[in-house]
């Protein structure tokens, strides 16, 4: 088991449970529904009744008043577990960043509540077939029709697509580019609004992904959180916290593939004694969990420079780098350890490893984290 030092015996309580409904609940039950691609709606619902879908939240809008690094420690639990349900939590917290920072407090009364109550599951509406990492190349539109937004676009690659119970959404209210963007918060029962076919995916079964199609979708006008305009600073706001949680969870994903290894290398035996007590093999398992190690490390500082107000854009792309860098070279090991065992389905280290690459790609691939380091790193000499 991890150690960990938390801040409170509350936050100590609070992840002895999450590891309990880890391995009391989602454990016994990923290998069938990640083989069978089943959104596991119900586990969702299950978090949510605990209290884990809104843990870095203030208390007065119904979130759970954690600071992110007990937040981001949980989520690397249910990792641990479950990589699509971890990756869906982080995803889920990403969505209600925007209307938890920058919405008024009549939309916070109307719709933050019932997204922080555990019901409700959201989806983050940025990417397009089009723009990836370059947000400023959306071409998603909002026009203003009176007191109405009437939206038309095409978003790709959105968790929870067909799913979710809102989608915050990025679009275009002017050419202006990247300053020509606005976000807004579109029910999923808004009219217009459809869903491509899941896309067929290497991994992260569970984690349904697909296109979410606007077609005249129209809202009001209180549907746009903040100003006119503003949509792409806080979009890179969301994004440096929803780095954070791939960082977690790419880190709980690593430290599972550790454990499968290591408990292989101590059973299996060859001339007569355990795998393990061979050095090579040894020498392996610790250079995984100096991996596992250091990519928590980063991902702690990160969110404690966070918890204390302080800049963490750099460091947060520094934990999404090395952490996902890492799940990808331990998940790859794992697999070595166990040899043909781990070539094969009856094990679950090749999943890990097909888990492990998206980790390098999505909330910005990690050749855009070094952009966005080299850039903070240059621009404290300039």
């Amino acid at each position: 088991m991890v150690q960990r030092v938390l801040p409170t015996e509350e936050a100590s309580d609070l992840l002895a449970l999450v590891r309990e409904i880890a391995d009391e609940q989602l454990l016994p039950q990923v290998d069938e529904a990640e083989a069978q691609a089943r959104f596991p709606r119900e586990v969702f619902a299950t978090l949510g009744r605990a209290g884990l879908l809104s843990l870095p939240y203030p208390e007065e809008h119904g979130g759970g008043g954690q600071p992110y690094e007990v937040y981001l420690q949980v989520v690397e639990e249910i990792a641990r577990a479950w990589m699509s349900v971890a990756v869906g939590v982080s995803v889920h917290s990403l969505t209600c960043f925007p209307l938890a920072t920058r919405g008024t407090p009549e939309q916070q009364e109307r719709w933050l509540t019932g997204m922080l109550s555990g019901d409700q599951l959201g989806a983050y509406c940025l990417s397009e077939p089009q723009a990836g990492s370059d947000v400023a190349a959306i071409r998603t539109r909002a026009v203003r029709d009176g007191d109405d937004y009437v939206i038309t676009g095409t978003k790709a690659w959105i968790s929870h697509a067909g799913h979710a119970d809102f989608y915050t959404l990025f679009a275009r209210t002017s050419d202006d580019g990247g300053r020509g963007l606005s976000c807004f918060h579109v029910p999923a029962d808004s009219l217009g609004l459809g869903f491509a076919e899941p896309e067929r995916k290497m991994g992260l079964h569970c984690d349904t992904v697909g296109e979410v199609i606007f077609d005249g979708v129209r809202l009001g006008a209180e549907h746009r959180v903040g100003d006119e305009g503003q949509g792409m600073p806080l979009a890179l706001a969301a994004l440096d916290s929803g780095r954070l949680g791939i960082a977690a969870a790419a880190t709980g994903l690593a430290q599972r593939a550790l454990e499968v290894a290591s408990a292989y290398a101590t059973e299996r035996e060859q001339f007569g004694r355990p795998i393990a007590d061979n050095q090579g093999l040894a020498f392996l398992l610790a250079d995984m969990a100096a991996a596992v190690g250091s990519a928590r490390a980063t991902y702690l500082h990160a969110a404690r420079l966070k918890d204390a107000g302080l800049p963490h854009t750099q460091e947060a792309s520094i934990a999404k780098l090395v952490a996902t860098d890492a799940a990808m070279r331990v998940t790859t090991d794992a697999v070595q350890v166990l040899g043909g065992y781990g070539y094969t389905t009856d094990f679950p280290a090749e999943r890990y490893m097909r888990e492990a690459k998206v980790t390098q790609i999505f909330e910005g691939t990690n050749q855009i984290q070094r952009l966005v380091i080299s850039r903070q790193v240059l621009a404290a000499h300039r």
